[in-house]
């Protein structure tokens, strides 16, 4: 399967899967059960330590890869094993191809080989007339179906028994019950044999470690042992990126291998090859070993911009996959090239070039739950949003990009036209504070919320003509108030809470009126130019000396703010200074009500309604904030906690709008879960999940079960 070139195509193939119900079922129990047991087996070890070790391993191999290589090679070559450098994939599959033609091989089987589908190698293999069979009981399904893995640990997970079956009865011409443990033997029958007669056994390898010349292969079917062991000549494919310095190395990355990947403590089959084992087959007893080390972009990678190297860290352990929402609806046959997940996003663009990248990296929503539990420490979303950027410098913008862009970078511009915006859009409100008359041309694939209306009166006008003079200028503390556009010009009463609960905790407040969009939607959408223009903007309109805490009522604010400014302008040295100041005060709104406001039960009024929440994605992974809220809402009412609080609510900013036939589904099953907790209220920290939320809500008829509403609402009205 290979991506299609027009993003018309690509919308029809996720239309398609969407409606696949083996496939969503599937990867929907996987999504549940892969949160409990990871969170288990993970409880009691120090996951932080076992990823930096991982991280730093990996680091030091990208700096070192040509001293490791020839190490490697020293030790491996002692071992009795003969090793080749393939700078292109052509070059692995001609050296490959070439050990097969010197030795007469007619049958090579393989272990689960993703190095080997990235160079396509059973294709040029099969060219030179030898006979390819995958070892791996879902490589070889996928291999009889001529298909790409579904995942880089479980391959064909997306297929149901009774496609297997009828793949099945097509090879063996007979018909196969769709019984799981009949076609269990009847794989086990047709590849036996295949194990028995082959000639030559290729491998790809978990870890190379270059102090010993071992390759290490984990694996959970015997079958790679029949691989690496009954055959006469032995290749192993191994990526340059695999190699690590020494043992203990290669052994932190197996302890967190199948944890990360399966939830087991460790994968059912390890082996660890060092040299040339012992092959009664040929006359010197010994077994024709090669080991083919591939390059294919790997050292120019690791000499590129300090955050894309670290996709060279990746274990493949399949995580960022396991916990995608995005993966959660479309699998990876639609979200991935050879290799799936957001680590597949990254790969295609860096292996297999711009083409095959440039549909499937849009569909990427931005949650980090992919960062969350990578086992490299790998910052995933912001690989691909740095990927988006190129390909807009390398290929052009879209029309939509572009005027986004512009229209941002533009502060009196992007105001001006919200302001219009609230006159052109009283014929589709009719008074409401919902769009409900946007021709189909403006709003297609929405109709799954409500949109919002624009605000009568934006919160820098409220707080110019009367907000302004009911704080306390000479108070202790000393808060700069940061709005976002969401807030400023659509959710204003938002920020009048908020306003109202510092007057009280007897906070200065300011709001400097040169500020705007945090910038978010256009890093998003890779306009690193407009980025860095908005960026400049916000950083000029606060005078970050002036106050103890820059604080933001938007989640997404909040962590763009904090942790993407100083890379956004890390080519504006003059800036750093300014930069360091700003991002270290900045603080989202729970955080800073309950810890630096020190707000408690005798400041609140509780209430008996039940409340259920939503933690948004840049609060609870983006900035790591996660007690406080829920300190607040059980402080002020009755909370009840939902299913998969922490998982996305499908908005996205821009990517709803891109990809709503994902996001809806996305949002369907956020509401089942917090509409199950029988709550009257829904509270969330962040305005555009509230948009998605509350817009979600409307569509359900009658406001739906649940009033959707800020955190700084819930606290402002229940203050005594």
């Amino acid at each position: 399967m290979q991506p299609p070139k027009k993003m018309a195509e690509y919308h029809e193939e996720l239309k398609t899967v969407l409606a696949d119900a083996h496939v969503r079922d599937t990867l929907d129990k996987i999504a549940v059960a892969y949160r409990t047991t990871r969170e288990r087996i993970f409880a009691p070890i120090n996951e932080k330590e076992v990823v930096a070790g991982n991280a730093a391993a990996k680091d030091y191999s990208m700096d070192h890869y040509d001293e490791l290589y020839e190490m490697f090679v020293k030790e491996a070559t002692k071992r009795g094993v003969i090793v080749h450098y393939a700078s292109t994939g052509a070059e692995a599959n001609a050296i490959i191809t070439k050990i097969a033609k010197d030795n007469n091989v007619k049958l090579v089987t393989k272990t689960k080989s993703l190095t080997s589908k990235e160079i396509l190698l059973n294709k040029a293999l099969e060219a030179a007339g030898i006979e390819v069979v995958e070892g791996d009981l879902g490589e070889w399904i996928l291999q009889l179906r001529d298909e790409y893995p579904g995942h880089l640990v479980l391959p064909a997970m997306h297929l149901s028994r009774h496609q297997v079956a009828d793949t099945f009865s097509e090879a063996t011409n007979f018909k196969q019950d769709p019984d799981i443990q009949k076609l269990v033997m009847v794989a086990r029958r047709e590849l036996r044999q295949k194990f028995f007669n082959a000639d030559m056994g290729l491998t790809s390898a978990n870890f190379v470690v270059a102090e010993t010349g071992t390759v290490g292969v984990c694996t959970n079917e015997g079958n790679a042992r029949l691989v690496t062991t009954l055959p006469r000549v032995q290749v192993s494919l191994v990526g340059l990126d695999k190699i690590v310095r020494t043992t203990r190395q290669a052994l932190n990355a197996q302890y967190v291998l199948a944890r990360n990947g399966t939830g087991q403590p460790i994968t059912s089959y390890v082996t660890w090859m060092s040299g040339a084992m012992e092959q009664l087959q040929n006359p010197d007893k010994k077994k024709i070993y090669h080991i083919v080390v591939l390059d294919n972009g790997r050292k120019a990678l690791a000499k590129d911009d300090v955050l894309c190297r670290e996709a060279l860290r990746c274990i493949r352990c399949g995580a960022c996959a396991n916990i995608c929402p995005i993966y959660r609806m479309v699998g990876g046959q639609a979200m991935g090239h050879v290799y799936v997940g957001a680590i597949g996003l990254i790969l295609t663009y860096f292996f297999h070039g711009k083409d095959k990248a440039k549909n499937i990296v849009q569909n990427c929503i931005n949650c980090g739950a992919c960062k969350a539990v990578c086992a490299g420490g790998i910052n995933l979303p912001a690989i691909i949003a740095e990927i988006r950027s190129r390909l807009n410098e390398e290929g052009g913008s879209s029309v939509e990009s572009s005027m986004l862009a512009k229209t941002l970078s533009n502060r009196k511009l992007f105001h001006t036209m919200l302001r219009v915006g609230k006159w052109a859009q009283k014929p589709m409100t009719m008074g409401s504070p919902y769009i409900r008359h946007l021709p189909e041309v403006f709003i297609k694939g929405q109709q799954f919320r409500a949109l919002p209306a624009i605000a009568d009166t934006p919160f820098r006008d409220l707080w110019e003509k009367k907000l302004k003079a009911t704080t306390n200028p000479k108070a202790m503390i000393k808060v700069g108030l940061f709005a976002g556009c969401a807030q400023d010009f659509i959710y204003p009463e938002q920020l009048e809470a908020a306003v109202k609960i510092f007057n009280a905790k007897n906070c200065a407040v300011d709001f400097p009126m040169g500020q705007s969009c945090c910038g978010l939607p256009v890093q998003m959408m890779g306009e690193r130019k407009a980025a860095e223009t908005v960026a400049k903007n916000n950083l000029m309109a606060f005078d970050a000396a002036a106050y103890d805490y820059i604080v933001t009522l938007c989640a997404s604010c909040a962590s763009h703010l904090k942790h993407a400014y100083a890379r956004i302008l890390r080519n504006y040295p003059e800036l750093s200074g300014k930069v360091e100041q700003f991002t270290q005060k900045v603080m989202d709104f729970s955080s800073f009500a309950r810890n630096v406001l020190s707000i408690s039960e005798a400041d609140l009024k509780k209430s008996g309604e039940g409340v259920c929440y939503h933690s948004p994605c840049h609060l609870c992974r983006g900035i790591g904030v996660t007690e406080e809220p829920r300190a607040l809402m059980n402080m002020a009412a009755d909370y009840r906690r939902a299913e998969e609080e922490d998982v996305c609510c499908g908005f996205g900013g821009s990517y709803s709008l891109k990809f709503p036939e994902i996001a809806s589904q996305v949002l369907e099953k956020k509401m089942s879960n917090l509409e199950a907790t029988g709550a009257t209220t829904l509270v969330t920290d962040c305005p555009g999940c509230v948009l998605q939320l509350r817009g979600g809500q409307e569509k359900r008829g009658k406001g739906g079960k649940l009033k959707v509403e800020h955190m700084a609402e819930l606290i402002a009205r229940q203050l005594k």
